[in-house]
Formats: C-alpha cells, structure tokens, sequence
C-alpha cells in the first residue's frame, strides 16, 4: 500500500480507536505498517471491540484506558513507541501520555479530541458539546444506573453513523461497522473530576495532529481550534471523513509513515 520498506525496523506503532469502535478498525492501516517492518499494537481498550466486558464494569476513563496502560506499562526500559489516537483515542492517548512521557516518541491525534494542560481533560468534550459541534441525530445517551455514579452510555444509530462518521467510506465498510460498533460513552462525568494533564509530563510529548478535511463528526474547523488551543508539532492534513483509517487508508498509512520515521 504505498508504504516504504522498514526492513528490520524496531520501531512500534500503537493505533488506538475512538468511542464505540475496536482494533478492528485499523485493519486496513495496521496490516501495511506491519508489511513495511513496522511493530503495530491495536488494542481493544475495555469494553470494547472483543474485549468481553460490558460498558458498567468499566466504571472510569482510566478503567475504559487500562488495556493502553498495560501495554505501556509492558514495554522494557527504553523503549517508546509512536502513539496514534482516534477520535476519542485522543483523549487516551493523552492519559497515556500524562502516565508514561518516557515510553512515548510522540502522540498523534488523528482528528481526535485533544486536551490541553491549563484545563481538566473534559474540557473538550464539554466544548464540543455545548457549542453544538455535532448534531447527534439517533444517537442514544441514557444513564447506565439510578444513582448516576456510572458514566452515561452512548450508541451512534445507523443515521448518524451513515451520514457523519463514514459518508466517504464503501457500504461493506459501513456495514462492517454497524455490526461491530459497541455501546461506550464519552465519560465526561469522570473526566469533570480528573486533574488537568502536566506541562511538565504529558506536555513534554512530541505532538503531531492530523486533520480530516472532509469530517462531519469533528468538523475541521473544531479540529483546528483544539491545535491552536494546545500547540503541537506538526499539523498535517489528509481530505478524508472521520473513518480515515477506512475511507482514505493509503494516504494515512504515508502520513503515519512519515511521522514514525521523524519521530521515533
């Protein structure tokens, strides 16, 4: 797929899905990285994807990131890894960050909610929301419990599914999605609570956004707003919807190429 050979390259990938999707959405990206000599990781973070538990054992945003943790935690001394967050995977990618500085080369945010340091990590979330961003069409929010100490739940419709996160994506691939899309939730109610991310941890962290042009769930000029809120690195663009890693899997796997081969 278009990629350059990194023959015997040690350097290490490790793709993480938004809200409601799984590691099975990188298979178009991750199965080119890994014939160009790339090491890719594409957990399933908890209750996601094949991971067997249901959305309330998974009570707090660092429960929902622990499958990310682990594999950092995992990792031997001196070795980093380039960390690509999808959509709400920004956000993990940001914990991860904030948690492991040393493990990570950068953190790129594939139009993906990014969290700055002055703020607690909600804040995008809360803008996104309250700013109407997005109109939601069938999505269901509903509280998981009476007493509201579990995060509210979320499931994107085929509506909104169709017409905002995959317009640019084939119908087997918006068929494939629809049957694997779980139920999560944005856990801003935990995320309300959280201490804003350090300067000195997760912003020590090469950044790199990529901007999806072409996104009807986080348009780009929210996308560009969250760069000029918490300068990065390096700001790419590719003309894809927010189901890039499906839509437009070649031109990512280039710009994913390029930054690993910057980066790491």
């Amino acid at each position: 797929m278009d990629a350059p050979a990194a023959e015997g390259s040690s350097k290490r990938v490790v793709l993480v899905h938004g809200a409601c999707l799984g590691g099975w959405s990188w298979f178009k990206v991750a199965t080119p990285l890994r014939a160009a000599g790339y090491r890719v990781d594409t957990p399933d973070l908890a209750a996601s994807g094949v991971d067997p538990r249901p959305l309330r054992e998974v009570p707090t945003f660092r429960d929902y990131t622990a499958p990310l943790l682990d594999l950092l935690a995992s990792l031997p001394p001196g070795e980093r890894v380039v960390l690509v967050g999808h959509s709400l995977g920004g956000v993990n990618v940001a914990l991860a960050a904030e948690l492991f500085p040393d493990k990570v080369a950068a953190a790129v945010f594939l139009c993906a909610f990014m969290p700055d340091c002055a703020s607690r990590p909600s804040h995008v979330l809360e803008k996104f929301v309250e700013e109407n961003w997005l109109d939601w069409m069938d999505t269901e929010m509903k509280p998981q419990d009476a007493e509201g100490r579990l995060p509210t739940s979320m499931t994107f419709g085929p509506r909104i599914t169709r017409e905002k996160f995959f317009q640019l994506c084939s119908p087997e691939d918006l068929t494939l999605g629809r049957s694997l899309m779980r139920v999560s939730s944005m856990f801003v109610e935990d995320l309300l609570v959280q201490q804003p991310y350090t300067k000195d941890r997760y912003g020590s962290v090469r950044k790199v956004y990529i901007v999806c042009t072409e996104d009807y769930a986080i348009v780009d000029k929210f996308q560009l707003w969250m760069v000029e809120n918490n300068p990065v690195d390096e700001v790419k663009e590719i003309a894809a919807d927010h189901m890039v890693m499906l839509s437009r899997p070649n031109e990512l796997v280039r710009c994913l190429v390029d930054i690993v081969e910057k980066y790491a």
